[in-house]
């Protein structure tokens, strides 16, 4: 089979790739349906409501209730207050939703040729932890990925420990570089003896 070769990057050569890349928006479909559904059930039930006064009936005894409810508390009631504060929070809540990307458990990677590409965490920690267990005298290795840290907790087993914590340093940087994410997190490696059994 023939075919051109494929060009390796020298070590020390910026990978291709303008670097720029920004965090993944959720859809956030669950909020969104649940908003929708909420507003829909109470527009279509205040409006059946009108209907029904316009053309002669009574109004539901809820809202005629509700209505003499707020008309006669003051604003200074627990009930008025209660409600005011879950709908302040309510309204918070969506803001916050709207306006934050979510998708945190995926982490941008570098655009290259016009790829837009996620690397999610769990696999990222999975792939620098099993980096990490080739590094000789460590016995277990626990490593937490997140967008601006790296943190990996090490247990050595044999060697000095300033040796296995410069060793597995240099294997997770290497890790970390190869793994081509747009923002490179820092690192942070402990390392300790592990309890004799």
């Amino acid at each position: 089979m023939s075919g051109v070769p494929l060009q390796k990057t020298p070590p020390d050569a910026p990978p291709p790739g303008d670097g720029a890349a920004h965090r993944f928006w959720s859809a956030r479909r669950l909020p969104a349906t649940l908003v929708a559904a909420v507003v829909l059930a109470a527009a279509g039930l205040l409006l059946y409501d009108i209907v029904s006064v316009r053309t002669g009936h009574p109004g539901m005894r809820w809202r005629r209730r509700l209505a003499r409810e707020l008309a006669e508390r003051p604003l200074g009631d627990g009930w008025v207050t209660a409600g005011a504060a879950v709908a302040v929070l309510l309204g918070l809540w969506l803001v916050v939703l709207a306006v934050t990307p979510g998708l945190r458990g995926v982490l941008p990677m570098r655009r290259a040729a016009g790829v837009r590409a996620g690397l999610d965490r769990r696999a990222a920690a999975l792939v620098l932890r099993d980096r990490a267990l080739t590094v000789s005298g460590v016995r277990s290795v626990r490593v937490d990925v997140r967008r601006r840290v790296v943190r990996a907790r090490a247990q050595a087993h044999f060697r000095d420990l300033d040796e296995v914590r410069t060793d597995v340093n240099s294997v997770l940087a290497e890790g970390v570089r190869e793994l081509g994410l747009a923002r490179e997190p820092s690192l942070s490696v402990h390392v300790r003896r592990a309890a004799k059994g």
